[in-house]
């Protein structure tokens, strides 16, 4: 865990946060802009950056789950619900967001040992249970089977997942990447993916296996910590945890030179979702 620490201790953090801003934009431009933090931060262009982001209705689906053999119904179902169905640019499984979710991307560079997978999964966690040390509640980092876009990184507390880890490794900079049901019901959210997979699968095998959601096993900190958190109280939370562990914290936005390389990673991704939006 020493090593996870000396990744939350930086010279500098520079924190974008877009959990308020990002509500009006579409998801996919949270997943280039990622891209864009890793090849800046990746090239020692800018400082290990926190970005915050929250985005309206939205299901984000991993590359394996446009294998799925009735994906054209699933999205009519998502459609039917309000939600906005993308496709990452990485792997994993179907996740939930919503404005009660808050996601958390930090980006470092790699240094010239490198950082090691799990090195990067454990700062993530241990930035966490920081955040929420004064609870009094053990969060544990293990697979939780029957929660959506299940993984050895889900985060839980007695039992139940509220948040799910995933990396982005992209020129010589790496994105850890989590995001926390905060508010609402976190069984919901599950009941949602589950029918998205019933919808899409109809009882068929596939080379993929896709997880059996059950909403139990799913919920939201203010669930399991039975208190009424928002996101911007995690906010307030995160920023106060990066303050410990840096010399200097300072808000930021994109730089010029990120803002000139965001069009191609945007039309990257856009590429990619592509065929989710035709007719």
């Amino acid at each position: 865990m020493d090593q996870a620490l000396s990744l939350l201790r930086q010279e500098q953090w520079r924190l974008i946060d877009q959990s308020t801003t990002g509500i009006l934009m579409p998801a996919i431009q949270s997943f280039a802009i990622d891209d864009t933090l890793c090849a800046s931060v990746g090239a020692h262009l800018a400082p290990a950056t926190a970005r915050t982001w929250v985005h309206r209705d939205t299901v984000v689906l991993g590359i394996q789950d446009t294998k799925l053999p009735h994906l054209g119904e699933g999205l009519e179902f998502l459609h039917s619900k309000g939600y906005t169905p993308i496709v990452r640019n990485s792997g994993g499984l179907a996740v939930v967001l919503d404005e009660g979710v808050l996601n958390i991307s930090l980006i470092f560079p790699e240094k010239e040992k490198g950082i090691d997978i799990n090195r990067g999964y454990d700062a993530m966690w241990m930035l966490i249970r920081r955040m929420f040390a004064d609870f009094g509640k053990q969060i544990e980092a293990r697979e939780i089977v029957g929660s959506y876009c299940p993984g050895s990184y889900d985060l839980s507390i007695g039992g139940k997942k509220f948040a799910g880890i995933s990396q982005r490794r992209l020129r010589k900079g790496v994105a850890v990447q989590i995001y926390l049901s905060v508010e609402y019901s976190g069984g919901k959210r599950a009941e949602l993916i589950r029918e998205f997979y019933s919808r899409t699968l109809k009882g068929e095998s596939t080379k993929t296996v896709y997880p059996e959601i059950r909403p139990d096993v799913m919920g939201s900190l203010s669930e399991l910590l039975e208190t009424p958190l928002t996101v911007q109280d995690v906010m307030l939370r995160l920023m106060l945890e990066l303050k410990k562990n840096s010399g200097l914290i300072f808000s930021g936005q994109l730089t010029p030179y990120e803002q000139e390389l965001l069009p191609g990673y945007l039309s990257r991704i856009a590429e990619r979702n592509a065929p989710l939006t035709k007719p």
